[in-house]
């Protein structure tokens, strides 16, 4: 059986994810292939940052729970990421991504 915590701590993950992508599509903006670019771009690192954190998170929890239960909290990040793109970004959001939006969420009550 999964712990509580566990299922937690993916949530968090794929929060942290969800920023992890925001940082990458903000980096993108000053985008260069040259190393020297790609270490002095902030948001770039931000991102790593933010998702080496998460996968770390991710993995402890997997210690402890069960997969079937766990990865299909990690789908929550798709959610998190559309609020982020919505508020941060001000991407419009039309009625498809939000009824993809409540799929997800769903399709998570039912897994889990």
């Amino acid at each position: 059986m999964t712990q509580t915590w566990a299922m937690v701590v993916v949530l968090f993950a794929a929060v942290l994810g969800a920023f992890g992508q925001l940082y990458f599509k903000l980096g993108s903006d000053t985008l260069s292939m040259k190393i020297k670019d790609l270490l002095r771009n902030r948001y770039l690192i931000i991102g790593v940052v933010l998702y080496t954190i998460a996968t770390v998170m991710a993995i402890i929890a997997l210690k402890e729970g069960e997969l079937s239960v766990l990865y299909p909290l990690v789908a929550t990040s798709y959610v998190w990421a559309t609020l982020l793109a919505k508020k941060v970004l001000k991407e419009d959001i039309n009625i498809y991504k939000w009824s993809g939006v409540v799929m997800i969420m769903v399709g998570i009550i039912f897994i889990v």
